[in-house]
């Protein structure tokens, strides 16, 4: 493999290891290639141990201050753990650089050289990216001071937006899809809202760590123990219980189940009225709350929810059409459901809630339909999310959205200001980590976006495209093993196994990557669209056709690639969207710099954009399109590089100036 470009300091002679702790933390070899540490407790232990210049750390403050909240013999275990893998670790490169003793540890004077004094790295955070809550942050606010004083120097900030706090330090629930016992069938997408509604407001709870919807309703007629589901899931606890609609009354019955032996703690039932809808929400919300407070052993405050609307009627048209359209798929059905959003929002234009929802159909539409003017979509998902920002300016979720028409148009550095922005309003929701991660790995920042895509991972465990940002993450970092457990597991919920094949074929497992690939062909005219103007292939055509992708992208055969990129030419050269889909991703898989640029140069779109995934790899011949010359200009063209001017240059490059 080639070395990599790192935008590194100016380095004493002869170190033994070098590490930035200005900015993320990075540990590299003398020559260069970065020695990734995927413990995040054992990088921050290294990393605060640079920080002290080899004075010791107690071994009791380091378990304080990265397991808070945990029993004192765990957290020392823990760190045991994290120091026996850390010397492991360290010995190719730097052995006996850990002095650890009974009480303390302490790094060897002279093992790992810092970017603390150099000049270049005035402003920028400490152990940016680095979050394990308010000990943490307090100690390394005291080393902030202390690095500002022997330097003299203008002061160094810490980042001003936390990052997702560690999952393992809150308690886990999921709360399963509730079963609809309506006499009258049609009603499971009242259940859905009821399950929605609980599921957003005890998300906004930091001391829980709540399954996202597509997780928990992954499960809805699973078969499943209730231990299996809450392994899967990743939590302790289930909520389940049914909803039963009958004229104006309501009834729901809600059940607390300890997930390891899913006996039943806590159960009851609750009447209401469609009149009174949204205080029975909030009555069965505060009464799930006190089960987990009294199940947990932690106090949870009581949830306050508001009316997202004065009309029941509208409200039950939202119910309506956010159903059909999370379906995404199936013949109108994104249609039909944008209908009924516009009907409920003619009953209440101020539907803040409806109005979100109704951007993201839009979005939908543009990614997954052939639609013939995704441009159009995309602006009215754009006014559809202004209209829900101006009616409730806490809303995140609608800035994520914004975001796409922002870099869409050319603002990448608009695009991602939304997204963090949405991410400081509304964290807890799992399509906001995953949106600004995103776009974060489109720029080649990765390791920034690492964090966040295990945030959105974390939240919802059982949702396919969140391991393609896995799959990214590995993929950049050349751990193409781990890559394929991520493609494996994108496929296993139901995607394509493209990603798949390219780990596959990245590995040197080049006819197996050609049987994944070829998978994917199942997935056509269901999950993958074909291209907009085009009619249906005959079978003979349709398997010719993958064949000839499958080789061209996975064989590792130049003359397959060459014919596959011929086949990429007449599509660009007839497809009425030049950056459609099946042109961009082809594009960037094969190396194709200059069909990528042409592509993606002046007809970028919500769904061409997903091709920038992989854009980010070092390995042939993906390499071939960030490494080209002309790739700087068509950064700029798109805006991209502007990004790299506010939020940093990509891992995988050089930045342009303060070169050793």
């Amino acid at each position: 493999m080639e070395p990599r470009h790192l935008n590194l300091v100016v380095w004493p002679a002869e170190p033994v290891a070098r590490a930035t702790v200005l900015g993320p933390f990075h540990l590299y070899q003398p020559d260069g290639c970065e020695i990734v540490i995927s413990n995040k407790r054992a990088r921050a232990i290294l990393a605060m141990l640079c920080l002290t210049g080899g004075e010791p750390i107690e071994r009791e403050t380091l378990s304080r201050l990265l397991w808070p909240g945990r029993f004192t013999s765990h957290a020392r275990a823990s760190l045991r753990q994290c120091l026996v893998d850390l010397g492991k670790l360290l010995g190719p490169v730097a052995p006996d650089a850990l002095i650890v003793t009974r009480n303390s540890v302490a790094l060897r004077a002279g093992a790992i050289c810092t970017d603390i004094d150099d000049a270049a790295t005035l402003g920028k955070p400490i152990l940016d990216q680095m979050d394990f809550g308010e000990p943490f942050t307090a100690w390394l606010s005291t080393r902030r001071q202390e690095i500002e004083r022997r330097r003299g120097a203008e002061p160094v900030l810490l980042a001003p937006a936390p990052l997702p706090s560690p999952a393992e330090n809150r308690s886990g629930v999921a709360i399963l899809p509730f079963r609809s016992a309506s006499p009258s069938p049609g009603q499971d997408y009242f259940a859905d809202g009821m399950v929605d509604e609980l599921i957003t407001v005890l998300g906004r709870m930091p001391q829980l760590q709540v399954a996202g919807r597509t997780s928990s309703f992954h499960f809805r007629h699973s078969e499943l123990p209730s231990a299996r589901i809450a392994a899967e899931l990743g939590v302790s606890y289930l909520v389940e219980g049914s909803v039963q609609r009958q004229g104006e009354a309501v009834r729901i019955h809600a059940h607390l189940v300890f997930g390891a032996t899913g006996f039943e703690v806590w159960g009851d039932r609750f009447d209401g009225t469609l009149d009174t809808i949204f205080a029975l929400q909030e009555t069965v919300a505060q009464a799930v709350t006190r089960a987990l407070a009294s199940a947990l052993h932690i106090p949870l405050p009581p949830p306050v929810l508001t009316e997202p609307t004065h009309s029941k009627e509208a409200y039950d048209l939202y119910l309506q059409g956010r159903a059909l359209c999370l379906r995404v798929l199936g013949e109108g059905v994104l249609d039909t459901g944008i209908g009924l959003l516009e009907q409920a929002l003619a009953l209440d234009p101020d539907f803040a809630q409806c109005w979100v929802m109704l951007a993201e159909a839009h979005q939908m539409v543009a990614v997954y339909t052939q639609c013939p003017d995704r441009a159009a979509a995309i602006a009215r998902m754009a006014d559809c999310a202004r209209r829900a920002m101006a009616l409730d300016p806490a809303l995140g979720y609608p800035r994520s959205l914004l975001g796409i028409e922002r870099w869409i148009n050319g603002d990448v550095v608009g695009a991602l200001d939304l997204a963090f922005d949405a991410w400081r309003l509304e964290p807890g929701n799992p399509a906001v980590p995953m949106r600004l991660a995103s776009l974060l790995i489109y720029c080649g920042r990765i390791d920034q976006a690492a964090p966040y895509v295990d945030a959105a991972v974390d939240q919802d465990p059982i949702d396919g495209r969140k391991y393609v940002l896995v799959w990214a993450v590995h993929m950049k970092r050349g751990d193409f093993e781990a890559a394929c457990v991520a493609g494996q597991r994108v496929v296993d919920l139901g995607l394509p196994s493209m990603y798949l094949a390219v780990a596959l074929a990245c590995l040197g497992q080049h006819d197996l990557a050609v049987e994944q690939y070829l998978m994917t062909q199942r997935l056509v005219n269901t999950i993958i669209m074909p291209p907009a103007g085009t009619g249906a292939m005959p079978a003979e055509a349709m398997d010719a056709y993958w064949l000839m992708a499958a080789k061209g992208i996975c064989s590792g055969v130049e003359a397959d690639r060459q014919a596959y990129w011929q086949m990429l030419e007449f599509l660009y050269a007839t497809l009425p969207d030049k950056g459609d889909l099946a042109i961009t991703g082809p594009a960037i898989f094969t190396g194709n710099a200059d069909l990528t640029f042409r592509a993606l140069g002046g007809h970028g779109s919500a769904a061409s954009m997903l091709a920038l995934v992989a854009l980010w790899i070092d390995a042939e011949p993906i390499r071939q399109i960030w490494q080209h010359p002309e790739f700087i200009p068509f950064a700029q063209r798109i805006g991209m590089a502007a990004a790299w001017d506010k939020y940093g240059w990509p891992d995988l490059l050089p930045p342009p100036t303060n070169q050793a």
